[in-house]
């Protein structure tokens, strides 16, 4: 493992310690219990529903709820927000140094996928029914990479099959993300500059979070787990048992949680090893 690696690595541990949703690979932190995470402005138009917290760091406009709701609490430049924001850049920059499964990829239409890190080298199009495939599996995940812009259009969608527990999906996004009209998307978008949901989009399981720009929502529902019976994006089982996966990610974690309130709910987690292929 590199300097980096090292550091990116230590920075996940460290910071991780708040967040009430188990996953496999556990790196969002705090920013975990986050629907929507916006940088400079939060915009939303119509009925949008958020499972979720909402939250703004380091802006101070949300506008649009109500009439959207927010299922948590709307965090603005708080304590809270500003580490969901640190978080959610320490989890962008680890979830890149992972070895890929796939590279040099561009795009995919009707397609399905096993557990593993799939890299775009620059925008990724999604432009059919893309399955992820979990195999029955606990504590698999699957990590997208990608160089540019993420662009999930019309008739594409996304279809989680044979979930187990603690699963997980993310995006990583080297500028802005677009959700166009009336797309089921899955998976948590960190993205390095925007993201975009349009009319009627949704995100079943995971969330929106923009490091540095805005996040514009339209009627969309965002929120919930990856893993199979939990929809309603609660904590998990306070026990881990992670399961090797294609993408030779040796992982190691278990949780503890305790108290009432949300900064007494830790969660005790370690990440033992990252095996490059």
């Amino acid at each position: 493992m590199n300097k980096l690696s090292a550091i990116s690595v230590l920075g996940v541990l460290s910071l991780s310690s708040l967040a009430l949703r188990a996953d496999t690979l556990n790196v969002l932190g705090v920013a975990d219990n986050f629907s929507v995470l916006g940088a400079t402005t939060v915009t939303n138009t119509g009925s949008t529903v958020l499972a979720g917290d909402l939250g703004l760091s380091p802006g101070s406009s949300i506008t649009g709820f109500p009439p959207g709701t927010v299922g948590g609490t709307t965090h603005i430049s708080d304590l809270l927000a500003n580490t969901a924001q640190a978080d959610a850049a320490t989890a962008y920059t680890t979830l890149r140094l992972l070895a890929p499964t796939a590279s040099g990829l561009s795009g995919y239409g009707t397609a399905t996928l096993t557990p593993g890190v799939y890299d775009f080298t620059t925008t990724a199009e999604l432009t059919g029914p893309l399955t992820l495939d979990f195999g029955g599996l606990n504590g698999q995940s699957f990590v997208f990479n990608v160089g540019s812009a993420l662009n999930a259009e019309i008739g594409s969608s996304i279809l989680l099959l044979n979930q187990g527990t603690n699963d997980s999906v993310y995006w990583t996004v080297g500028s802005s993300a677009t959700i166009f009209n009336s797309v089921a998307f899955e998976g948590s978008i960190i993205a390095l500059t925007s993201i975009t949901l349009d009319n009627s989009a949704t995100i079943g399981c995971g969330s929106a979070i923009a490091l540095n720009a805005a996040v514009t929502l339209d009627t969309n529902t965002i929120g919930g787990s990856c893993t199979a019976g939990n929809v309603t994006g609660q904590p998990e089982s306070t026990s881990i048992t992670p399961t090797p996966e294609p993408a030779s990610l040796a992982l190691l974690a278990t949780g503890l949680f305790g108290g009432a309130g949300l900064l007494r709910r830790r969660n005790l987690a370690h990440l033992v090893s990252v095996n490059r292929s």
